[in-house]
């Protein structure tokens, strides 16, 4: 669990020049997605006595689902009040002392004079706050922002809100915020506003150069603002008839006093379910969280109770920013590991493709061989033995090879045995020598014959041809 983190700059530009010239403050901005408990102990460390005179609470509502303001309200004003109670002695005694100089911002203390006509004469003038204002300071300045207002339409022409409906939300945030002296305005992303100025003026930063001044807007439904120490009872009765700002004031104070707990927070199935305590609870009149759900319905419980079983259907509940977070991991850290073993896959799988195409390149050159074995030798079958002719008469070389291979066989077996015979006589006779030397000259006239009538044959000359 985290808190974001992000900084501006706040530069003043001169007339008639692009580029920046004076650096008027540097913003720290820390962020939290929602008002749980657990975010309190990363809160407080940052609230020190020399940072809170120049802190500024802003709160983030959305026009997507007006209807869960006041509920989303009361978590952040409990989630604020326990880090606040919870500081030391200096950073409690700085925090009465800006709360002190906040509620004497309107009596003309320049230069934080959000009209621009302070004057002299009454800059010490101390006048009483009005009913239902500061009565609850939190030790903090705030900013409510409402963004997203162009979804006003919407929800005029889908949901069948009328004018009475915008007028008691108006009236009613105006009502509960006047309790810690805060600022409200609505925000629109196509439509320019006066948020910077408002933020800039509540954190004490002025323009040197050009003075930017802001005016309250309470015509345009869209374009809302509420400057702060401005607003009062009367002017919100002005709005419209009917509404009973002092039952609304004192409700208040009795919700934001209860006990943050974790129903109080979370999704909206969780919402849903406390609003129910707190409508059934015995304490229940004293508040108003059950009077602005019960006027500003949330469309899903409409839904629900026209019908039943449809509800589990079309209700998609989101988790938490930390649960989803988590299951991201999960996920990711899943789809690196599969990553992983298919890359370890793909590499042994080339492996073994390599090796066995190495054995089938063997394999195949050692078939090519006694192929080339197994055609010489049906060749030399279909050929047949070689002849020639001699003096008229037809020779077989290959069957005279055979008889001199024979002969010489026979001689060198005979000579065996005359040597085995007599051993004192192992000189050979010069007439067994000369037969010897005989029968070697015919051996190589016929080979010879043999080489020269193959070399002549067509099947041999095509064959060396074609083995160039």
């Amino acid at each position: 669990m985290k808190v974001g983190h992000t900084i501006l700059w706040r530069r003043d530009i001169r007339q008639f020049c692009s580029h920046p010239t004076d650096l008027l403050a540097r913003l720290s901005l820390y962020l939290l997605p929602e008002s749980s408990p657990a975010f309190a102990p990363l809160v407080k460390p940052l609230l020190t006595p020399r940072a809170i005179p120049e802190s500024l609470v802003v709160i983030l509502l959305d026009w997507i689902e007006p209807w869960r303001w006041v509920r989303q309200l009361r978590d952040w004003i409990r989630f604020l009040r326990s880090v606040t109670s919870e500081l030391s002695e200096e950073a409690q005694e700085s925090a009465e002392s800006v709360m002190t100089d906040w509620q004497q911002r309107r009596r003309g203390r320049p230069p934080n004079d959000f009209s621009g006509t302070a004057s002299s004469t009454d800059s010490n003038v101390v006048i009483p706050l009005s009913q239902g204002e500061w009565d609850e300071p939190l030790g903090l300045p705030l900013c409510v922002v409402c963004h997203r207002a162009d979804k006003i339409d919407t929800l005029e022409t889908q949901q069948s809100w009328g004018e009475e409906d915008f007028d008691f939300v108006l009236q009613f945030l105006r009502t509960i915020l006047m309790k810690h002296g805060s600022s409200l305005i609505y925000t629109s992303v196509s439509v320019p506003n006066s948020l910077p100025i408002l933020i800039h003026s509540s954190l004490g930063i002025q323009s040197l150069l050009k003075k930017q001044t802001f005016k309250h807007n309470v015509i345009d439904r869209d374009k809302i603002l509420i400057p702060p120490n401005w607003d009062s009872w009367g002017k919100i009765l002005v709005l419209r008839e009917g509404f009973d700002v002092e039952a609304v004031s004192s409700g208040w104070s009795n919700d934001i006093h209860q006990p943050q707990t974790s129903e109080n927070v979370g999704d909206s199935e969780t919402a849903n379910r406390a609003a129910s305590d707190d409508a059934k609870s015995p304490v229940g009149k004293d508040k108003v969280l059950p009077l602005y759900e019960e006027t500003i319905r949330d469309p899903r419980k409409d839904r629900e109770s026209s019908n039943p079983n449809s509800s589990k259907l079309d209700l998609v509940q989101a988790p938490s920013m930390q649960a989803f977070l988590t299951t991201q991991m999960e996920i990711m850290e899943r789809l690196k590991k599969e990553e992983e073993e298919a890359a370890a896959a793909a590499q042994e799988k080339e492996k073994a493709s390599r090796a066995t195409t190495a054995g089938d390149g063997n394999l195949t050159q050692t078939s090519r061989y006694f192929d080339n074995l197994q055609q010489s030798d049906a060749i030399s079958d279909q050929i047949g033995p070689v002849q020639f002719n001699m003096g008229g008469i037809q020779v077989d070389a290959d069957d005279m090879l055979k008889r001199l291979k024979n002969r010489e066989g026979s001689a060198a077996a005979d000579k065996s045995r005359s040597e085995t015979q007599t051993p004192s006589s192992q000189t050979p006779t010069k007439a067994g020598g000369d037969q010897k030397a005989q029968n070697e000259q015919l051996a190589n006239f016929f080979s010879s014959l043999m080489k020269k009538d193959r070399s002549s044959s067509p099947y041999y000359a095509r064959k060396s041809d074609d083995d160039r």
